[in-house]
């Protein structure tokens, strides 16, 4: 589609659960390998050492805009900058394990830390959106997803039996930094966004990973204080977060996330999340990555046309795409599929 505009306003429409005037497409990520073989050219990862930040992001938004979205997807994540990252990966203990640990952690001199790294990808990315186009996301992992990695999740588990307290006093501080920078995030970039994202990995397939109470009690209040700020600058948030999280959506809708993304078939069909909550938030995703990988790009193309047309009539704020992400192995052919019956979708309603 050579004469393709993006218009972030159709993705500001379906997070704030108001029908678009044309079909958005959405992704929470696709993997650069994926995007290099689709545009016949390199797309290096920014994040590798000595990246062409410039070309880097250039690449990336011309294969946005060629894929017919109207906004890119960008977090620029916490977690993988913070001191000892790496306990979510389950191989060892983070570095907080104790009371001790808490105090002496470095959380007051990480933000100048993450802004050195982030602000040139940010400013980077910035210059290279084609007119038209913003972003989706801001600060990237999770108030739950950073615990995780700055305990592990086993040890976070005993530490919530073996010592409440500092099970409570590490959730405020993590609090504590990511309203710190999610505040300067939107002070300084907020031009660059359309809509607010966070990813949050809240549970599995059949069950959140902490207890529902747990995160109402201890999660979610902290969500209150990141949204709060957020919510002061008129724009939508959107949560990503997989799993069987049913038990604590009411809360999170309450706390006030005004769309949510991520979605699996052996969970419940994306026809259950539009009968749960399409009245009340924009749900984004739809289509199984599994459908994707194992399908023919024939029956992909038949599947998303079908069941993308079906969403686009029954949910106000909806956004079309893969249920989670597209990562390396999702085949090309798969996802182009998807991409092209979402294109026709459009056509049909154009006339």
């Amino acid at each position: 589609m050579k004469d393709f505009e993006p218009d972030y306003r159709h993705v500001v429409d379906a997070a704030w659960n108001r029908r678009p005037a044309r079909l958005p497409i959405y992704e929470h990520k696709i993997d650069f390998g994926v995007m290099a073989e689709i545009m016949g050219e390199p797309v290096p990862p920014p994040e590798d050492e000595g990246a062409d930040l410039a070309a880097s992001y250039a690449a990336q938004c011309r294969f946005w805009k060629r894929m017919t979205y109207d906004t890119v997807s960008f977090e620029a994540k916490i977690a993988p900058r913070l001191p000892g990252h790496g306990a979510i990966y389950g191989s060892r203990p983070g570095p907080i394990q104790s009371r001790r640990d808490l105090s002496e952690y470095p959380f007051d001199e990480f933000p100048a830390q993450f802004w050195a790294y982030w602000g040139p990808h940010l400013d980077a990315l910035a210059a290279a959106l084609p007119p038209g186009m913003k972003a989706v996301g801001g600060c990237g992992w999770g108030v739950f997803e950073i615990s995780e990695d700055l305990v592990g999740y086993e040890p976070l588990c005993l530490m919530q039996y073996d010592d409440p307290d500092l099970f409570s006093d590490l959730y405020v501080r993590i609090g504590d930094l990511m309203v710190k920078l999610w505040s300067d995030m939107v002070r300084r970039y907020d031009a660059l966004f359309a809509v607010y994202r966070m990813g949050d990995d809240l549970g599995f397939k059949s069950a959140t990973l902490l207890a529902p109470e747990t995160i109402v009690s201890h999660v979610v209040p902290q969500y209150r204080r990141i949204l709060s700020v957020i919510r002061g600058t008129g724009k939508p948030f959107l949560l990503h977060s997989c799993g069987k999280i049913f038990a604590v959506m009411e809360d999170l809708i309450a706390a006030g996330i005004q769309a949510k993304h991520s979605n699996e078939d052996a969970i419940a069909p994306f026809e259950e999340w539009i009968e749960r909550y399409g009245e009340r938030i924009g749900l984004f995703g739809g289509i199984d990555v599994d459908v994707l990988c194992l399908r023919p790009p024939e029956e992909v193309f038949q599947e998303v046309l079908r069941r993308g047309t079906a969403f686009r009539r029954r949910a106000r704020g909806f956004a079309l795409g893969s249920g989670n992400s597209i990562p390396e192995y999702v085949p090309a052919q798969g996802y182009l599929a998807m991409i092209e019956a979402a294109k026709e979708i459009r056509r049909r309603e154009e006339g």
